[in-house]
């Protein structure tokens, strides 16, 4: 099975996780996502094959080199969607030969990926793309990456004589809401180094990521008829709003870019008596985060003064850290890259991570793990689409970094 057949089964199921659920992983499609990939690894003769009740699933190829002392490599991805656009009854169009124009992916319901908008389509003339239908998402975030993964360890499998060391394979559940990482064994697992397989343009190598806090505020009003409110009510969503007026406009993710940071009201909902907003708080330097966290309790401090003891409570809770410091006492793990990009006639994409992944939080809990492109663009929305070519690049990524790792000793 090519890479391509590959990633058209694999989104053919639906495995959106759910943030609102309180239980791990957080949607049974992904266990029952879990156990086929088990089962295909299997069939594939990989050893060390597990798959627990969170839905981790860990494989083994063997090493090729008998009384093996190098690194133990792994590689990554998520198997769960995001839950932005439906991951449901996906239907994607192959385009062939593109030819850099717009794409109607609905002509029925008028829904049109425009170059105009999505400047990067027009580098893949001439390539083989798959799009949606307009309707959902097409679930390259992360199937692409673990078509990837999988189509390198059947190549692994099928060819014995080429040279490497026992690589490690894994795949997490629940990575779109931040929680991929909750019940992953770093003993278990077994890597010494590894490598998270995570969506963007062939090419992309990250190592930086946004520190991440989410917070919640919950805003307590005074309800009281408007018939005979004066000097009484004290409206809980007004206060939600004045609460967000008081956050920095230009420190609002639609005003920011590159390595600069931000405060999301992601969510806001309620009535005159009680209301909840919910954001996000982002930025790559240490300092700049914890500014941002002082914004929001001197706001919240403010309200209180103002309003009352009760009417505003604030809870900030950490998510993931920077793996930068923990990727830069191994930049091997970067120079490597680089060097197979060259082999291979990739062009490096070195950037910071807006947003989070896997690979953060491992780092963080002992296994230094970057990132890596898939080929995957515009993910998270209906206009979501992976190039071919590019994926069959991937898998290349994966087959040399093995091979220069058996080389390597920790």
């Amino acid at each position: 099975m090519n890479v391509k057949e590959r990633f058209l089964q694999y989104i053919s199921v639906d495995t959106t996780s759910d943030p609102y659920s309180e239980s791990f992983p957080s949607t049974r499609s992904q266990l029952e996502f879990a156990a086929s990939l088990k089962k295909e690894m299997k069939d594939l003769g990989l050893t060390d094959i597990s798959c627990d009740e969170y839905g981790y699933v860990f494989g083994t190829i063997p090493s090729t080199i008998s009384d093996y002392q190098g690194a133990v490599l792994g590689f990554i991805a998520h198997m769960d969607t995001s839950s932005a656009a439906s991951g449901a009854n996906i239907c994607p169009r192959i385009i062939e030969n593109y030819d850099g124009k717009d794409i109607v992916l609905n002509k029925e319901k008028n829904i049109i990926m425009r170059t105009s908008d999505f400047a990067n389509l027009e580098q893949y003339t001439g390539q083989t793309l798959i799009v949606t239908d307009g309707t959902t998402l097409l679930g390259g975030d992360d199937k692409a990456g673990a078509a990837e993964i999988m189509t390198a360890a059947q190549y692994f499998m099928s060819h014995p004589e080429i040279k490497h060391g026992p690589i490690r394979i894994g795949f997490t559940p629940d990575e779109e809401i931040g929680q991929g990482t909750d019940h992953f064994d770093v003993e278990k697992f077994g890597a010494d180094f590894a490598y998270t397989m995570d969506g963007g343009e062939v090419g992309e190598l990250e190592y930086e990521n946004f520190n991440a806090a989410s917070a919640i505020v919950n805003f307590t009003g005074v309800s009281i008829h408007p018939g005979s409110a004066k000097n009484k009510l004290v409206n809980a969503v007004l206060l939600a709003m004045e609460f967000e007026n008081l956050m920095p406009p230009a420190q609002k993710p639609e005003y920011t870019e590159g390595r600069e940071g931000f405060i999301h009201l992601d969510a806001m909902h309620g009535s005159v008596e009680t209301a909840v907003s919910e954001y996000i708080i982002r930025d790559h330097d240490m300092k700049l985060f914890e500014k941002k966290k002082e914004v929001m309790k001197n706001a919240a401090a403010y309200m209180q003064k103002k309003y009352g003891e009760g009417s505003v409570n604030l809870k900030i809770e950490d998510s993931y850290f920077n793996m930068k410091e923990k990727i830069e006492p191994h930049m091997h793990l970067i120079k490597n890259v680089l060097s197979v990009y060259e082999k291979l006639g990739i062009k490096p994409k070195i950037s910071p991570i807006r947003g989070g992944t896997d690979g953060a939080q491992l780092s963080f809990k002992g296994l230094p793990c970057p990132n890596l492109g898939t080929g995957d663009h515009n993910c998270h929305g209906h206009f979501e689409f992976v190039c071919v070519e590019s994926m069959e690049k991937s898998v290349q990524v994966i087959l040399e970094l093995a091979q220069l790792y058996a080389q390597y000793q920790p």
